[in-house]
């Protein structure tokens, strides 16, 4: 019962409405171009998880871990060696995103690195928001911090701090590729819940606001679909200002 509930209360959303044909669909088409790489969730705290190949990979948000072998080898179908990714990082250290970090470092070699905001916020958005779901919860250990931009090679990311959902969420943006990997920050026609340990709906707002100035063909969310095209984006940017806040 507490993980139904946890599922439920953390997206708001329907979470498994039309969730195995979509997922299904999903899977047909894993690289988004030459840079990008979306491996849908498959289930119960898992999340959408994101690699940004360039001269270095980065993958964001690994997920569960008993999920993590159906990711990596979709991965290896794409042509990408889990060995040869750089950098773990995660847009914010809920347990559904972060999970498997140490599991895919100790496997495949990679280092976890997380945004400075991630660090200070570590033990909220770690430890009190899975002891506010009555789960134990999953901690980690950074080998480094995120600087921004982060250099990929021809590819530089970002690191937009965006808190609402989570005091330590933040934003990735591609500005080469046009691409936010948001979070939990926006999802199609809804946002995160702002009512767990450290979220607040005013900075949530702001932060929306905020990155709806950017940029965006891609909005790459932590759960459910992603939006893809200029004006698809600005509608669901203008559906978020008209009818959530």
């Amino acid at each position: 019962m507490i993980i139904v509930d946890y599922i439920y209360n953390e997206y708001i959303l329907f979470y498994y409405q039309k969730k195995v044909s979509a997922t299904k669909e999903k899977r047909l088409k894993m690289k988004l171009n030459d840079h990008l790489f979306f491996y849908p969730e498959n289930g119960i705290l898992d999340c959408n998880t994101y690699v940004i190949k360039d001269q270095k990979a980065m993958i964001v948000d690994v997920g569960l871990d008993k999920y993590l072998p159906l990711k990596v080898n979709a991965m290896e179908k794409d042509g990408i060696n889990p060995h040869k990714i750089d950098i773990i990082a995660n847009t914010h250290l809920h347990m559904d995103h972060a999970w498997s970090n140490e599991d895919f470092k100790n496997k495949y070699g990679s280092k976890i690195e997380i945004a400075p905001v991630q660090k200070q916020f570590y033990d909220v958005s770690v430890r009190q928001t899975s002891q506010f779901f009555g789960m134990d919860p999953v901690d980690f250990q950074e080998d480094g911090l995120l600087p921004t931009p982060i250099n990929l090679g021809t590819i530089e990311i970002e690191v937009i701090p965006t808190p609402g959902h989570s005091p330590d969420s933040v934003c990735f943006y591609c500005g080469q590729i046009k691409a936010l990997l948001c979070g939990d920050l926006i999802f199609e026609q809804n946002t995160g819940r702002p009512d767990l340990p450290g979220g607040d709906w005013e900075q949530l707002k702001q932060s929306v606001e905020d990155v709806s100035k950017l940029d965006i063909d891609l909005i790459l969310p932590g759960h459910m679909n992603i939006i893809s095209g200029k004006k698809n984006v600005k509608k669901n940017f203008d559906f978020l200002m008209n009818n959530i806040f």
